[in-house]
């Protein structure tokens, strides 16, 4: 099976949060925030928005910054995905 995002939605894989502190601290699972960074999988085609078309800002492979506690969650094939919309998207990160 495969997700295929319609209009302006994203699909995400969260790209795991930090194990320790800068300081060297290891935190355990229960302490650890939610992470905010994801890999974009995958990207609608975006939607018409009073007679314009709206574009989408993403690609698949890009590392993105989203609303903590946005989306959907789906799980397929064992593998943990997050739906989000564009609006969701708050940064690309750039290295």
């Amino acid at each position: 099976m495969k997700l295929v995002p319609t209009q302006d939605n994203i699909i995400l894989k969260q790209v795991d949060a930090e194990k320790t502190t800068a300081s060297g601290i290891v935190l355990p699972d229960s302490a650890k925030e939610k992470p905010v960074m994801a890999e974009v999988i995958a990207v609608g085609p975006g939607y018409t928005a009073e007679g314009k078309e709206v574009k989408m800002e993403v690609k698949p492979g890009d590392r993105v910054l989203y609303t903590q506690y946005a989306g959907t969650k789906a799980k397929l094939d064992g593998v943990e995905y997050i739906i989000v919309s564009m609006g969701d998207i708050k940064a690309i990160v750039e290295e």
